[in-house]
This record gives C-alpha cells, structure tokens and sequence, in this order.
C-alpha cells in the first residue's frame, strides 16, 4: 500500500500543480489570446491576433518552437503564443483542461490533446468548435484514416487534426555500452535484443561490468511500450474494449505487460524512477541509467535542456525495440468552442499541422509527422539526429509509421492509465508489494474508470 505520507505528498504536488496552471492560464488569457472579445473570431481590430496554443510534454514538447518563429516573422494580423503548461498529461494537464472545458473559460484558442485523451474528448462535442465549418475538412487526405477519425466527434464534427504518432524504438547510452564492453554501434545492439528476454539477460551482463548503473530508468516506460506490443496481438485493446468496457483484468496483454515489469524490478535492472519526474530528469542528466523506450517523440525529451541536455550530446543513440515495433503517444490538436477567435485559431491549426511545420517540428525535435506529407519528405525520410550519433532517425521512424497498429483507447483511458501506472511505479520503489502488485492495479483501475 501507499504510505498516507507519500499520498500527502501526492495530493499536495497535484494541488500545487493544479494552482500553477490556473495562474498561468490567467496570464495567459490577459495577453490578448482567448480573452479578448470579438464578433465571432474576426479579425477587424488594428492590433494584431495573439492565438495562444496550449501543450504539454518534457524538452522540446511539441517542437513548435521554429515553426512558431517563422509564422510571427511572417505575419502581422495575428501572433502565436505557446504556453507549455506542464510535462505531466495524465496527472496535471487533462484534469485541469477538462475542468477548463466544462465551465467555459481557461483553455487556450489551440490545445494539444494526447491520444489518452481523445476518447473523452470525442464524446464531448459541445467542448469543441467545428473545424469543417472553419473550412478544415478537406485535410482528409493529409492523414492515414485512423488519425483523421479520431479527430471526428461521436456526432460527426471534425474538431482535431493530428501532429504526430508515436512509432517506437530504444535510446541507449552508447557510452556506458562501451564502459560495459558491449557493442555500442546501433546496428550491433539491435541484434543484442531481439526478445525481451534477451534484453534482460543483456541488463545482467551490462550491470555486471557497470555497477553505478543501472540498465532500465524505472518499470513504467518499459511496461508502456510491452503494452502497445501486446495489444496489437490481442485485438488491438489496451484497458478498454472497443464498446468502452473495462477489460483490464481479463486482457492477456495488461497482464503481461505487468508481469514485465515486475521482473526488471525484481531482478534489479531498474534505477526505480517514474517518467517525468524530477528525480528521472536528474537521473538521466547524472547518467544513472543506460536505456529507456523511445517513442519518436521521447527523442526531444532526452535532448531537452532539463533532462540528457547538452552534455548528452553524442553519449545517446538509437537502436531498435526488442520484440518489433509499436506505437506510444502522438496527439492532435483542437479549438476549444470558448475561444474567442475560433477563425484565427483554425489558421493556426492548419499551419501547425500542415506538412512544412510537420518537417520543421521532426528536425527540431523528432516527434514523427502524422501528416503523410510530411512523412515522404525527402527531410523527414533521410533525418539524422545529430544529438544521437547522428542515428537514422527519418529511416527509424518512417517504418514504423508504416507499420503502426493504433491501439483502441477508451472514453476513461486517461484516468485508468494514471492509476495503473502509478502502481506499476510503486511496486519498484517498494510502497506496493509485489504480492499485491496485480490487485491493486485491478482495482484502482476499476475505481479511476467510474
């Protein structure tokens, strides 16, 4: 069980969080943005635009940081303003945004909504406005057909494009690989790993040679990446079925995802830190680590200032996933109906999500283009990552898109995802035994979808 200490602790960050947001979201609609009135999103008044685009995530996040730059170089009537509110989704950003939605004031003119949370968003219509009527629907053909529906609401209302898909590989320390006497180039390590169970014995040999590291940050983004892997052999499901039943307990891939990561923890691969907190941030800058799962998009979170940052540079590499491939993460972005200028708000949109921002976004920071533009532009499909050994990251990640099996995520899949995880977590810093491991997932997982 999780010591009363320890949920405190919890409780008082996630209030402390919640009160931050808050803070910044009114600061955020006093420059210009979802604030100021206008009659019906025009643009008539001398003072240009401000549409400010919300988003979430670790380092580089959304990448839009050159994107932004070159679109507020180029125009005068309206201005893009990114506020990164948060590196956590599922804890922080989706709670606090869905309280935004509901009452009608907070959420920015342009959000970012994680795949976890787009089966909620799909059944709340009325949150969002209409981008077909903002003149958005013939973007069809930019999109493989399941990124473009998950964007349509359960009534048939376009109210989100994609910006990327997740794709899946492994970030590893090339440096430590040689400190252990492994092989370090990315092709060799590759053919370490076919299996999981490879990879384990992989983890013993290296800890053997390096004993200030370990092989794994923690059990929880290893247990995502087994997850999406597992359901594509079992229907495609994770939590969910597709009639948004709860299936946690009877799903053949939540179980062996789970008795993963119990293994890496019990057999002592683990550093036993959570994705996304500070302690894995500081673990991945001081090197107490030598891999993790890496969706495309983890790429700018390890390159990002607060985690590997610059002295990482060169240190990192990518190999491929033990086990084929997968898909973790991607989102999309939507105009919440609040906004008061919903026509600028689409501009921006389209912009964001068109194929020149898409490629600009994957060099900047490696989240891999949903827009299949984008994915067949020679700059996406012939991309190194110089921050990672120069590693092949367009050729990586292009054949995974092509390959992808999108998983179904269901109406709660955020708020179960949170609960299971947090055990998944708790059972490697010891504060739930392994013996109740699998109940307790069962059960706050019941308890988070209602």
């Amino acid at each position: 069980m999780i010591s009363n200490s320890r949920r405190g602790r919890m409780l008082a960050i996630a209030a402390a969080s919640a009160l931050a947001l808050s803070v910044i979201s009114a600061c955020s609609t006093d420059d210009g943005g979802s604030s100021t009135p206008s009659d019906g999103g025009s643009s008539a008044a001398a003072e240009p635009v401000t549409v400010v685009v919300q988003t979430f995530g670790g380092g580089k996040n959304f990448g839009y940081q050159e994107a932004i730059d070159k679109w507020n170089a180029e125009h005068t009537d309206i201005k893009i303003k990114n506020d990164n509110l948060t590196d956590q989704f599922e804890q922080v950003y989706w709670p606090q945004m869905i309280q935004w939605l509901q009452s009608g004031a907070g959420a920015g003119d342009v959000i970012g909504i994680d795949e976890g949370g787009m089966g909620l968003a799909k059944a709340h219509p009325e949150w969002w406005a209409d981008l077909g009527e903002l003149g958005l629907s013939g973007r069809k053909a930019d999109f493989a057909d399941w990124k473009w529906e998950n964007g349509v609401t359960a009534d048939g209302k376009l109210f989100g494009l994609g910006t990327d898909i997740g794709g899946m590989s492994l970030c590893y320390r090339k440096d430590l690989f040689e400190k252990a006497g492994l092989p370090s180039d990315r092709e060799e390590v590759s053919k370490l790993w076919p299996t999981w169970d490879d990879f384990v014995k992989v983890g013993h040999e290296f800890q053997a040679k390096v004993k200030n590291t370990k092989f794994v940050d923690g059990t929880n983004t290893l247990y995502n990446v087994v997850l999406v892997q597992e359901a594509a052999k079992n229907g495609n499901i994770s939590y969910f079925d597709k009639d948004n039943n709860l299936v946690i307990d009877s799903n053949p891939a939540v179980k062996a995802s789970y008795d993963f990561a119990e293994k890496i923890s019990k057999e002592g691969l683990t550093a036993k830190l959570r994705n996304f907190t500070e302690e894995w941030f500081t673990g991945m800058k001081k090197g107490q680590f030598a891999t993790l799962g890496c969706p495309s998009w983890m790429l700018g979170v390890v390159s990002g200032d607060n985690a590997g940052g610059p002295e990482g540079k060169g240190k990192w590499d990518v190999a491929a996933v033990p086990g084929g491939g997968g898909n973790w993460g991607g989102s999309w972005l939507a105009v919440p109906k609040q906004s008061k200028h919903p026509k600028e708000a689409a501009q921006v949109l389209d912009y964001l999500t068109g194929k020149d921002a898409q490629v600009s976004v994957f060099n900047f920071a490696g989240n891999m283009p949903s827009n299949t533009q984008a994915q067949q532009d020679p700059a996406v499909q012939g991309a190194k990552n110089e921050y990672f050994n120069d590693a092949p990251v367009g050729e990586i990640f292009a054949k995974s898109a092509a390959a992808l099996q999108p998983v179904f995520l269901g109406v709660k899949h955020a708020q179960v995802k949170n609960a299971v995880e947090s055990v998944v977590s708790a059972i490697d810093d010891g504060s739930v035994s392994y013996a109740d491991g699998w109940k307790r997932i069962v059960d706050d997982a019941t308890k988070a979808a209602g």
